[in-house]
């Protein structure tokens, strides 16, 4: 159920400003007045600086924050403050365990990125699970896709060093740049 529309407070979680900015903006165009927090202390510090009736009603949660924090702590955080507070959890990093554990905790949904904020708001609105939903089989993704994935992941833990990254990956630096140049990093 939608709170009325003068009303909807949202907390955005999110440690990439840019992102960050992008969905504070595109969620205030719909209406909603955004709070911002990049760690789990800044949402610790936030939720007790407002009271109870000052509290978001919609949260959305980075799952990697770059303080090396988990949003997994946030999203705990938030759900124990209010645990009628709808969650949704954010992340390129997708996998079954941190999906698990994201809806354990309290999230009500957990999204894959790219994720627009039409995808963000409908989440908001699902409070049921889909009994209709694809399943589908891992072994279909490409090893290309799943490559993409691991170098991805891996440069986004050396904060984009492509020497350190090849390293890592066990390949030779220029064959990661190459790799790069054919699918650029967003």
């Amino acid at each position: 159920m939608m709170a009325d529309e003068e009303d909807r407070l949202l907390l955005i979680v999110e440690d990439d400003d840019a992102f960050a900015r992008t969905l504070t903006r595109s969620f205030e165009r719909r209406g909603y007045t955004v709070l911002r927090a990049s760690s789990h202390e800044q949402v610790q510090q936030l939720l007790a600086e407002r009271g109870p009736e000052d509290t978001p009603e919609y949260a959305v949660v980075d799952l990697k924050l770059a303080s090396g924090g988990s949003g997994l702590s946030c999203v705990q955080t938030l759900h124990e403050h209010d645990a009628a507070m709808v969650i949704v959890v954010l992340t390129g990093y997708a996998s079954i365990a941190t999906a698990v554990e994201a809806i354990k905790l309290g999230a009500r949904h957990y999204l894959a990125k790219p994720a627009n904020t039409d995808d963000i708001e409908a989440a908001f609105s699902r409070a049921q699970g889909d009994a209709e939903v694809e399943v589908t089989d891992r072994a279909t993704t490409s090893i290309k896709t799943l490559e993409w994935e691991r170098i991805h992941e891996t440069l986004a833990a050396t904060d984009f060093n492509i020497s350190e990254t090849a390293r890592r990956l066990g390949m030779h630096r220029r064959t990661l740049a190459r790799k790069l140049e054919k699918q650029r990093v967003k």
